[in-house]
């Protein structure tokens, strides 16, 4: 059975930067679509960026285009995202989940769509 363990988090400044790890393991790697996706206190969860079970497809949301970037190791089986100019707004719990698929250009951007989630990475920014 497929886990996942999210990493990484913490406290910065605004300004500032963090990686986020998500490490996959009990399957195999490539079969696998990986989100991000975060929750701020009182709100729903919203998605960040995905990225694709191979080729590198990526999808980002509006508000971190430019800021964020997802990639994957398949050596490491993991997913990182790298988080640039990070801001107060940027504060939440952040989720990295993954869905089974065949389609290589894949890349769901709904909770809905995600089958397995990690317990998530608390990041906190300070203005």
């Amino acid at each position: 059975q497929v886990r996942l363990e999210e990493s990484g988090g913490g406290l910065v400044q605004a300004g500032g930067s963090l990686r986020l790890s998500c490490t996959v393991s009990g399957s195999t790697f490539s079969r696998y679509a990986i989100g991000w996706f975060r929750q701020a206190p009182g709100k729903g969860r919203e998605f960040v960026a995905a990225i694709s079970r191979s080729d590198g497809w990526t999808e980002y949301a509006d508000f971190v285009k430019g800021r964020f970037r997802i990639s994957r190791d398949g050596a490491k089986m993991t997913v990182y995202l790298q988080m640039n100019t990070l801001g107060p707004e940027d504060t939440a719990i952040y989720y990295c989940s993954a869905t089974a698929t065949n389609n290589k250009y894949y890349v769901p951007q709904r909770p809905g769509q995600y089958d397995v989630w990690g317990q998530g990475t608390q990041v906190t920014v300070s203005s």
